[in-house]
């Protein structure tokens, strides 16, 4: 499964800066708004220390890890739902992706221009919220009144989609995105066809000064942003755009020195990449044998038989059994051998729910 975060936030609060830092490219980041017209792409390893332990194991002769596609998206500004700012445009992009990561400036600096002239986190999270908000309730009203003309014959299926859309559209219209609501798991299922804007899992990416990160200063414009994220369900990661793109040029051991330097754990792109594999609720699971060694992508709660469609469809179709163990196991005794020998190894049928770090061999016939 493949996760699409799309960047979003005003005009010139550093999502450019933050896509080249990700994706180690060179999209445009100047000082000011709309430089970014057409969406840049750029995909990104997720980090994961165990690909390394398992490929010094195995010996492949390549290793793969999971990936996370980013997308730039150009600033959105008030208005977007009603085309300002070429926004229906770059608002049909946020549609296309599985996830929004939120860029909001959180530092001051006279040199860099900002769209409303003031540093004001709560507000430019709000003009971006705003906008999707009402681009959904015009998703919604268009469909409530096809729906409604469909609901004529009384159709039990049509009348649940009715309700469910009123449902939105009085959320909506409170001024509450689709994703604060408690929904009941065939809701859930329905939505998912809407494309809603507001529907899609939220990082707030607050871009914070030099000083602020190296320092640990969690500023008052951070901490207002914080309590925001938590009453909009969201969840917030502290970066500097600018010092992680330099950090982005260094080689991995000159990263490491870096990072010791400043008193970091990891560079706040680790944690972003991490954050938006978690935003859809993913995990992974290993294969491994001397042609290759891989991390696959899935959903938390997927059967090995769905598991096994991740690596090909014809897998999943012809799905016998899977040779399951644990990467913990396999670590501590070194080899799948020992593993085996000590009857760490086991065979599941397609209804065994796979574990974040399981290792999997599957035997199908098609």
């Amino acid at each position: 499964m493949s996760l699409h975060c799309g960047i979003v936030g005003l005009p010139n609060v550093g999502k450019s800066t933050l896509f080249n830092a990700l994706t180690k490219s060179n999209a445009p980041a100047e000082n000011f708004p709309f430089c970014t017209i057409d969406p840049h792409v750029g995909i990104v390893s997720l980090p994961d220390s165990r690909l390394e332990k398992l490929s010094n194991i195995y010996n492949p002769e390549k290793t793969t890890p999971a990936t996370v596609e980013f997308i730039d998206i150009a600033g959105l500004v008030k208005g977007a739902n009603k085309g300002e700012g070429l926004g229906n445009q770059f608002l049909g992009q946020i549609r296309q992706t599985s996830a929004i990561i939120h860029v909001i400036r959180c530092f001051d600096d006279s040199n860099i221009t900002h769209v409303n002239n003031t540093i004001n986190p709560l507000r430019d999270a709000e003009i971006i919220e705003t906008e999707l908000l009402l681009a959904d309730l015009q998703t919604l009203e268009k469909k409530y009144e096809k729906t409604k003309r469909l609901a004529k014959n009384n159709e039990k299926k049509i009348s649940f989609e009715l309700n469910l859309i009123e449902k939105l559209i009085h959320c909506c219209g409170d001024g509450h995105s689709i994703n604060t609501l408690n929904l009941e798991q065939k809701e859930e299922t329905l939505i998912k066809s809407f494309h809603l804007l507001t529907n899609k899992p939220i990082l707030y990416a607050a871009n914070v000064s030099e000083g602020d990160i190296i320092n640990n200063i969690e500023n008052d414009n951070v901490k207002e942003l914080t309590h925001h994220a938590k009453t909009q369900n969201n969840d917030i990661v502290k970066i500097c755009a600018s010092i992680e793109q330099e950090i982005s040029l260094l080689s991995n051991e000159d990263e490491k020195l870096f990072l010791k330097e400043y008193n970091l754990n990891e560079s706040g792109l680790s944690k972003i990449i991490k954050k938006g594999f978690q935003l859809l609720n993913l995990h992974t699971f290993f294969t491994g044998g001397p042609s290759e060694v891989r991390a696959w992508t899935i959903p938390i709660g997927s059967t090995a038989k769905q598991s096994a469609g991740a690596i090909h469809s014809d897998f999943e179709k012809g799905f016998i059994k899977a040779e399951v163990f644990s990467y913990n196991d396999l670590v501590k005794h070194g080899s799948e051998k020992a593993v085996s020998e000590l009857g760490l190894s086991r065979t599941e049928g397609k209804e065994y729910i796979v574990k974040d770090g399981d290792c999997m061999f599957f035997k199908f016939n098609v």
